[in-house]
């Protein structure tokens, strides 16, 4: 029986032509697209770590958490100037104000700066700060949204959808390829399952590396703070991440003296730098064999 709207993997070279590997043999079976943001390569020879405070709070804030972040090792710098909430009452972010913020910690660091644009009519004023455009799990199938962040000339970050298909997920990834930007990293960041909020905030879909590896050349990276939801998992699920072939982590860290104040915006999944350094450290001893598997490729 024909179900309508059913998508499956042997679709996915009709629905995703662009970005397909049974539609560009150039590629090869498991070779990656490098992704350039600035001077950091994603699908290159080492996972790339982005990190940073989930919001913008304030000016210092935000530089304090990028110097530390940067002193930790980190390639990139995160953080949130507009922020999509449950509730329309929570902190939402500091706008322009934040990207204005971001761009100085960005400046200042030398990291570049990727940060979520939640709004068609947003997109040209965070492309003139960020240097990648993140779109968020909300915003997966915001088509408008897309087909903007193809257009704007940026890298994209593509997070998958709480409760995406691969092929849903790739599907959303080919409306920006086909407005001519093929600069896309997609990222895992958890999906929702039965117990979704008992003991950790998402499911963290690990095989999902390989398998949309094996669909599609884009890089792939993991998101273990949103996937966890519980600063003490987001360690050992980095680990994991990296150990099943990501090619990159985004994390969200806040400052670590005992005098700053909590964070607005999910606090409980917020990691100190030393943390960070430990993951970073972890990478570093694991490049060997994460060379190994791209020249493999």
């Amino acid at each position: 029986m024909k179900i309508a709207g059913k998508v499956e993997m042997e679709d996915l070279p009709r629905i995703c032509p662009l970005l397909s590997r049974r539609t560009n043999p150039r590629y090869g079976e498991a070779q990656t697209r490098v992704v350039q943001v600035g001077r950091v390569r994603f699908g290159g020879e080492h996972p790339i770590v982005i990190a940073g405070p989930c919001a913008v709070e304030s000016r210092e804030q935000t530089l304090e958490v990028a110097r530390a972040v940067k002193g930790s090792g980190a390639d990139m710098l995160r953080g949130g100037a507009y922020k999509p909430r449950t509730s329309p009452h929570d902190f939402q972010g500091l706008g322009l104000e934040g990207l204005k913020f971001l761009r100085e910690a960005a400046n200042e660091t030398g990291l570049p700066m990727v940060t979520e644009v939640m709004d068609p009519r947003l997109v040209e004023q965070v492309s003139e700060y960020a240097d990648m455009l993140q779109i968020g799990s909300r915003n997966m199938q915001n088509y408008p949204l897309l087909i903007e962040a193809g257009r704007a000339g940026k890298p994209v970050l593509l997070k998958r959808g709480m409760a995406a298909s691969l092929c849903e997920w790739l599907g959303a990834a080919e409306y920006i390829a086909n407005e001519g930007n093929l600069e896309i990293v997609l990222c895992e960041r958890g999906i929702k399952a039965y117990p979704s909020g008992e003991y950790s905030r998402y499911s963290l879909d690990l095989t999902v590396l390989a398998a949309a590896r094996a669909e599609t050349f884009l890089p792939v990276i993991v998101d273990p703070s949103h996937a966890t939801g519980v600063a003490a998992m987001v360690e050992p699920a980095s680990r994991a991440a990296i150990e099943f072939g990501s090619q990159g982590l985004i994390i969200e860290v806040a400052s670590d003296r005992l005098d700053a104040s909590t964070p607005r915006c999910d606090a409980a999944q917020a990691i100190s730098p030393r943390t960070l350094r430990r993951i970073i450290h972890f990478i570093e001893t694991r490049q060997e064999y994460f060379v190994e598997k791209v020249h493999a490729a």
